[in-house]
């Protein structure tokens, strides 16, 4: 498709914004015309559809929502042309006042003096807009347009204010796009991590600790793995690990540059009559322990991991399962060196990521973020440290995107962006080049010089939070995890009271082979067994009756249905140490 063709479909970010724009003035009109007492607030664009606000007593029905769509479709059908006008401030206000509108009537008030006041019409409605918007409603696919939600939201994200009702939709310029979406969103539902988090006994959210979540003896087995699975990596790519205290006085702090930066998001206590804080981040306390001993270049590069217990505090209202807790283990590390291996660094960091992830089939990509408004440090010291991070991912082959304004307080970073099964992506791994830290706790190395030099230093974390990066491979694998990383790799169902015996001699072999084994010793019949075991969602069941006890066999099905019909036990052990040693995906 020619670029010019392009412009004008939905792979062009630009035109699908507009689209979506365009659709959440249609909601507002089909609004006005169903209940024309509602008020109408703000309605943008998002980067999955629209959403408009509005001021009304009570929640909106999903019959309501369901005659909006219907309507939003009659306006769409009647192909009404969108125009553009301008008024001056006070007569705008006046427009606005007239149509009994007063959140228009505030906005326009807010605008700066010089400010192009613009509005938008079609048909009998108009609305407060700077645009764009597509030239007619008859642009928009009616049959394709879904209101999918109903929440409410503050008026200019203030709590103090008017809480509004918020209707979120989406659409696309064919059905079968829409049908495809509502399909992923439902897969999506059947995948929440909250949901089969409960199912299959792994962790728990309670009123006691809204953001604090409890891990489950099965929940354990699998976050322990997953820690396992770090180490091993990080031992062969050359860390070593550490642990800092959770609690550290101000003084600390206020050095680091979170007391100034971070503060709102710190739990802080007073301990002796002194201000402490529960760390947000692991940082000071890796630059402590660096700090504690002279270091040569001969030392250096030092890569220094820590699975750190942070806390930060989150908004109630923000907080979502494990993708957005107050608590959570970060597998930190923070790698010092000379400005002559930094580049060499990056790319190590950047080479053990491609494995982690790799284990777990979750492609990537990569976002530079850049120095925000509110930085230490020089504009010399950013754009030298943004130069390298450029060049050494350039030169490995990869392709960046630069997120402008977004790198930390200290300095700029790589984000990576991890794709999911459903095609989602989520932010987990970063690398973060840090001139500043080295410098505020005083770091130093003797060069080869015999002369006090001041390292670079490079935070990073591959998973960002285990227990997000649980959340997430949860989805990914819709529970299903690999054999490796199951809490229960195998479950032995005798067929009979008779077999029950024979069943515990076959589990205890594969417990002794190190394998996470149970035996589902219930009275229920094997058909229901093997239902049971495959929702618990485990690799393998081994239906053991009497022919397999004579026979010393046992015999293996796959939670995806499989019959893999009877082997001997150490076959299938063969089977499942080559599946957990590879650390194969089913």
């Amino acid at each position: 498709m020619s670029e010019e063709n392009n412009q004008y479909t939905f792979e062009n970010p630009e035109y699908r914004h507009t689209y979506w724009h365009t659709c959440s003035h249609v909601l507002a009109q089909a609004m006005k015309r169903l209940h024309p007492e509602v008020k109408l607030a703000i309605g943008p664009a998002i980067e999955n559809g629209f959403y408009y606000d509005f001021d009304t007593p009570e929640p909106f029905s999903e019959k309501q929502l369901e005659e909006l769509e219907a309507e939003m479709r009659k306006i769409c059908k009647e192909k009404l042309k969108l125009e553009r006008f301008e008024l001056p401030r006070e007569e705008a206000i006046a427009f606005m006042e007239e149509k009994g509108e007063p959140f228009k009537v505030e906005l326009i008030r807010d605008l700066p003096e010089d400010a192009v006041i613009s509005f938008y019409k079609q048909g009998e409605f108009t609305d407060l807009c700077a645009g764009p918007h597509l030239d007619s409603t008859g642009r928009i696919k009616g049959n394709a347009i879904k209101l999918t939600a109903c929440n409410a939201a503050y008026w200019r994200g203030d709590s103090n204010r008017e809480t509004l009702q918020r209707i979120y939709g989406i659409a696309f310029p064919k059905k079968e796009e829409l049908d495809e979406y509502l399909e992923r969103i439902e897969e999506a539902k059947r995948r929440d991590h909250r949901k089969l988090g409960k199912e299959l006994g792994l962790f728990m959210l309670t009123d006691e600790g809204p953001g604090f979540p409890f891990f489950l003896p099965k929940g354990m087995v699998l976050k322990n793995t997953l820690i396992d699975y770090w180490r091993e990596v990080h031992k062969r790519y050359g860390y070593v690990e550490i642990s800092t205290p959770i609690i550290l006085n101000r003084r600390l702090w206020e050095r680091s540059g979170h007391w100034d930066h971070y503060k709102q998001n710190m739990y802080t206590t007073v301990i002796d009559e002194e201000d402490y804080a529960v760390k947000p981040m692991n940082c000071p306390g890796g630059m402590m322990v660096y700090a504690s001993e002279p270091h040569s270049y001969r030392d250096l590069p030092l890569r220094v991991g820590e699975l750190g217990l942070v806390h930060r505090h989150e908004l109630s209202g923000a907080l979502h399962g494990l993708f957005r807790v107050r608590c959570f283990t970060q597998d930190d590390a923070h790698l010092f060196m000379t400005q002559d291996q930094l580049k060499d660094e990056i790319k190590n960091v950047v080479k053990l990521f491609d494995e982690v992830y790799s284990v777990f089939g979750l492609p990537y990509k990569i976002e530079l973020s850049t120095m925000p408004e509110d930085h230490i440090g020089t504009v010399e010291q950013w754009e030298h440290n943004q130069d390298i991070l450029k060049e050494a991912i350039t030169e490995m082959g990869k392709e960046y995107e630069v997120n402008e304004g977004d790198g930390a307080f200290y300095g700029p970073k790589l984000d990576f962006h991890l794709s999911d099964s459903l095609g989602r992506t989520w932010q987990c791994g970063t690398v973060q080049l840090d001139s500043q830290l080295p410098e505020r706790f005083e770091l130093e190395y003797v060069g080869e010089d015999g002369e006090k030099h001041r390292p670079v230093m490079l935070h990073r974390v591959v998973l960002g939070s285990i227990e997000r990066f649980i959340g997430v491979i949860t989805e990914h694998f819709a529970g299903a995890f690999p054999a490796w990383l199951a809490p229960v790799q195998v479950k032995v169902l005798p067929v009979t009271d008779r077999a029950a015996e024979y069943a515990d001699t076959v589990a205890a072999g594969l417990d002794k082979a190190g394998f996470r084994v149970e035996v589902d010793h219930s009275s229920e019949k094997i058909g229901k067994k093997i239902r049971e075991a495959t929702l618990e969602k485990v690799p393998y069941m081994l239906v053991v009756g009497y022919r397999d006890m004579e026979n010393g066999t046992v015999s293996v099905r796959r939670r995806s249905g499989e019959d893999m019909g009877a082997m001997s036990l150490e076959g299938f052990s063969a089977l499942l140490r080559e599946a957990v040693d590879t650390k194969a995906r089913d």
